[in-house]
């Protein structure tokens, strides 16, 4: 399951159909230096995106297919 605490790059490991759902949502968390060491979280909210938006996001994550 990934979480708003995981690292970027831990949820592009964990499922490399991640980026597709970054990309979505205007994120490209695939290319940023920061995804080593920035949670979702902390990215989501560097780059605007709402409470509402982070859960969606994580949802999406989740449900996307390895």
């Amino acid at each position: 399951m990934i979480k708003a605490t995981m690292t970027i790059h831990e949820i592009i490991l964990k499922n490399p159909q991640a980026i597709e759902v970054f990309s979505s949502f205007g994120l490209s968390c695939g290319v940023c230096e920061l995804g080593s060491v920035e949670t979702l979280e902390e990215g989501a909210r560097g780059h605007g995106l709402t409470q509402d938006e982070l859960a969606t996001l994580l949802k999406q994550l989740n449900s996307a297919k390895i």
